[in-house]
């Protein structure tokens, strides 16, 4: 009977320690939020599309196939001067996609990153601003890679991991929009009451 038991106890803790995660959800910032809090002085924002030739480029200097066809950076102004821009999009984590916003400034430099979706049932350690404050500052020129600009939050290696190349991402495609500015399109991202990023 307690050989029974001690084997049912087993079996039990064997299938709690397999299951999958509980996914977490976590929900921080939207984009209308995260775009208001980012450009809190600014008087308008937009967006433009990086897509196409541009978004080739992107590919070429990144050095992989980007899974979307076309992506939106969005550029906040006061009057005709660039105030700066930002870019909300989506990593994969180890299971689950880490949606994240980058802010960078007027000239493609990196100001801020913030998690605005986590999904993952541990490892948001990169919300943390020991983690963020990485990329501070980094621009076009910067590589941006995990393990060497990049410093993993222990328990957290592989959403750093994820965090350097979306923020990476961000900053090559920020740099596209501003080598080639399209016309911008209309966005109530902030409640401006203009048309809404898609």
């Amino acid at each position: 009977m307690r050989r029974a038991l001690t084997t049912a106890l087993s079996l039990a803790t064997l299938t709690f320690a397999l299951a999958p995660q509980a996914r977490a959800d976590d929900v921080y910032w939207t984009t209308k939020a995260l775009l208001k809090d980012f450009f809190k002085s600014s008087e308008k924002v937009s967006y433009v599309k990086v897509q196409g030739a541009a978004l080739a480029e992107v590919e070429g200097k990144l050095g992989y196939h980007l899974p979307k066809g076309s992506y939106v950076v969005f550029v906040a102004r006061s009057g005709e001067q660039v105030d700066g821009y930002a870019v909300m999009d989506d990593q994969m984590g180890q299971h689950q996609p880490i949606s994240f916003g980058v802010k960078l400034d007027a000239t493609g430099a990196v100001e801020r990153m913030e998690v605005m979706v986590y999904r993952e049932g541990y490892g948001d350690e990169v919300r943390e601003g020991r983690f963020r404050k990485q990329f501070e500052g980094k621009g076009a020129d910067d590589h941006i890679r995990f393990g060497e600009d990049v410093v993993a939050i222990s328990g957290a290696t592989i959403s750093s991991k994820a965090m350097a190349i979306g923020v990476r991402r961000a900053v090559a495609l920020v740099a596209a929009a501003r080598a080639n500015p399209p016309q911008p399109v209309a966005s109530n991202a902030t409640g401006s009451g203009q048309r809404a990023a898609p």
